[in-house]
């Protein structure tokens, strides 16, 4: 048998499926070293949900006979995942997180965990999260089945949520990429704080098919993985039209770096004073750092602001709707009170005395905001802001309550990027870019809808001149 390189762990899609062709290691190798890896250090985290060892070696061997015949499926096949345990695999637990659920199994398979097993991709494991994917509101991390994420790169902070497992297995080499949903942050801010690459999709571009509901108008399901070009391959392998996912774009994507624009020709928005005021001021310096990354690169960088309109309170209204519309038998049952936050329970109870008029309002004024938007993307073609002003937070600090007593500065920038994109339904992508407090943090990018290969060809030439995508935590040392 031949042994895996502690490299290997954290080596790209396209370099792990080379090393399978030229028959350096076979897939059942590979895949079993990922199972003792995930099996021994994933609950060092309250990273994994369930393990799947049998039936990855069982994929790993049907790899090993297509390699050996020369059929090679592209370059997901023979990669170890993992995926957030939202989405449905047949004859197997899918519990959202949550005590309620704890026992809940489906007969049928996810759509985007379908479209992976074409390629031969092999399922490791599902991966923890916040329970009920954080929906509507959630007060501790404590708030999940497995117990809080732990960041691999200290476990006295947070790993972010609602896709905590998925963001850690990807930093502490659990799996080479993992699945994640996001409604409102949940890809993008477990990305920031634990130093990987994720991508939020373009609402519809990806089917939810089998993926627990949360708000329908918002949910999306997206890869989190260690690059910007190893996100682009997931997308391609998860992206298209759904008959099962009333959401569905209909739309497929095709990861085309080969025709990336004249970087010249990119008009990148920002706001100087999310990274001279908002940001915390440890992280200042390397997200200016970042910011002339960008400079550097011939990008047209031009000042620009959020339209004004309540975000947070939208979302919020749309969220605790939706929510609690889909959870309503949980609150009429009073299991609801089974969940691990009371804030939240008392958010799923509170949603369903929501007006419809406050709904319908919220909806209405969404659309303005997605047609401010399309305004906007005349002028520019991406926005530029940290994917969250500071580090993780601490695992016992309340996640409604400021870390910093900082006073608020004057001027408002991109701040609210991360509701409003969700709100109007826009791709965007997390790249790590530097520490604070030994602590990574992160900026984002985010793009007109189905743009997502000029946030890819943005983020891959960023990861071209920084490194920082490549740091590794420091495990068993935190």
């Amino acid at each position: 048998m031949a042994s895996i390189p502690e490299d290997i762990f954290f080596a790209s899609i396209s370099q792990i499926n080379q090393k399978l062709k030229a028959r350096e290691f076979s897939a059942v190798e590979l895949t079993r070293a990922f199972m003792d890896r995930l099996e021994a250090i994933g609950p060092r985290y309250n990273a994994l949900a369930l393990p799947l060892r049998q039936e990855a070696i069982r994929e790993a061997k049907n790899v090993d006979d297509d390699m050996k015949r020369q059929r090679f499926r592209g370059p997901l096949q023979g990669i170890p995942f993992g995926a957030k345990d939202l989405l449905a695999l047949a004859k197997h637990p899918t519990t959202w997180g949550a005590k309620p659920y704890a026992g809940q199994v489906f007969d049928y398979t996810a759509t985007a965990l379908k479209k992976l097993s074409k390629p031969g991709a092999i399922l490791l494991g599902k991966l923890a999260m916040v329970e009920l994917a954080g929906g509507p509101s959630y007060r501790y991390a404590s708030a999940s089945l497995t117990g809080p994420g732990l960041n691999p790169w200290d476990r006295t902070y947070w790993s972010g949520g609602s896709s905590s497992g998925s963001a850690i297995a990807v930093a502490a080499g659990l799996a080479t990429f993992a699945l994640g949903s996001e409604t409102s942050g949940s890809i993008l801010t477990p990305s920031a704080f634990c130093g990987v690459t994720g991508l939020r999709p373009t609402y519809g571009l990806v089917s939810r098919y089998g993926a627990m509901p949360l708000s329908w108008t918002l949910d999306k399901i997206g890869p989190i993985c260690r690059s910007a070009e190893d996100c682009g391959l997931v997308l391609e392998g998860i992206a298209g039209g759904d008959n099962d996912d009333p959401g569905s774009a209909g739309k497929s994507f095709y990861y085309t770096p080969q025709y990336a624009p004249d970087l010249k020709d990119i008009r990148i928005g920002f706001a100087q004073v999310d990274f001279n005021e908002w940001a915390d001021p440890a992280a200042r310096a390397d997200f200016a750092k970042a910011l002339e990354v960008f400079r550097s690169l011939g990008v047209q960088l031009i000042e620009t602001k959020l339209p004004e309109f309540p975000y947070g309170p939208l979302i919020n209204t749309v969220v605790s709707s939706e929510a609690s519309s889909v959870f309503e038998p949980l609150v009429q049952s009073g299991q609801v009170d089974q969940l691990a936050d009371q804030k939240q329970i008392a958010g799923l109870k509170a949603g369903l005395e929501i007006p419809a008029k406050d709904y319908l309002r919220a909806m209405r004024i969404r659309s303005l905001i997605q047609a401010e938007f399309r305004e906007q993307f005349e002028l520019i073609d991406v926005l530029l802001a940290p994917a969250r002003f500071g580090p993780a937070n601490k695992i016992e600090q309340p996640l409604d309550r400021s870390a910093s007593d900082r006073p608020t500065p004057a001027t408002v920038g991109l701040g609210a990027l991360i509701p409003a994109g969700n709100l109007a339904g826009l791709p965007a992508l997390s790249l790590p870019c530097g520490f604070a407090n030994r602590m990574p943090i992160a900026i984002q990018l985010v793009a007109r809808p189905f743009a997502e290969n000029t946030l890819l060809m943005l983020g891959r030439r960023f990861q071209e001149h920084t490194d920082w995508h490549k740091r590794r935590p420091p495990l068993g040392e935190s």
